[in-house]
């Protein structure tokens, strides 16, 4: 089984990770939220060493491919960035669902602790990865083809379109 976070002994390795939010409330589906995701990611690439191999957004979920010389710092920046401006889109479009993310102590907490880190170590490993992250949306039967979902890589690795992220090619 996973762990919670990534081991920082292997910081700098290729992971497959997903980031929940709390309760696994779907709130990503609407005010623009994808968004916040997208660009907080593209900040990470941009400033962070952040390479993106593959990624899906779901309406309470992520899960990406992701490699950087510090990956657990990206993580942690994304997320921490991430509940900052979900708490102010949120406070200004739907108060009334902020105390659902409310913790004992008064605090907003969005995504939830563990980040399900797997590293990637074979090609056969990381194929399931990528069909697995592809699939998704169709699994639950958001769109009929994987490529059809915007807020993937799939279009990437059907037909090498550049989507709203930019992917990172995998070495062959």
């Amino acid at each position: 089984m996973p762990s919670l976070r990534v081991d920082k002994e292997l910081n700098d390795q290729m992971y497959f990770v997903t980031l929940t939010i709390k309760k696994w409330y779907y709130i990503f589906d609407r005010y623009n939220r994808w968004d916040i995701l997208a660009d907080s990611l593209k900040y990470c690439q941009k400033n962070k060493g952040l390479k993106v191999h593959a990624y899906v957004f779901m309406l309470n979920h992520i899960h990406l491919i992701i490699q950087s010389p510090d990956v657990s710092g990206v993580i942690r920046d994304f997320k921490s960035h991430t509940a900052k401006a979900l708490l102010i889109n949120i406070k200004e479009t739907e108060p009334t669902i902020l105390r659902l993310f409310r913790s004992k102590e008064g605090k907003y907490e969005f995504w939830q602790k563990t980040n399900m880190p797997e590293i990637i170590e074979t090609d056969y490993f990381l194929q399931q990865k990528l069909d697995y992250i592809h699939d998704n949306p169709v699994r639950k039967q958001y769109v009929s083809q994987p490529e059809h979902w915007i807020w993937s890589s799939a279009g990437y690795y059907e037909n090498e379109e550049q989507g709203k992220i930019k992917i990172d090619p995998l070495d062959d």
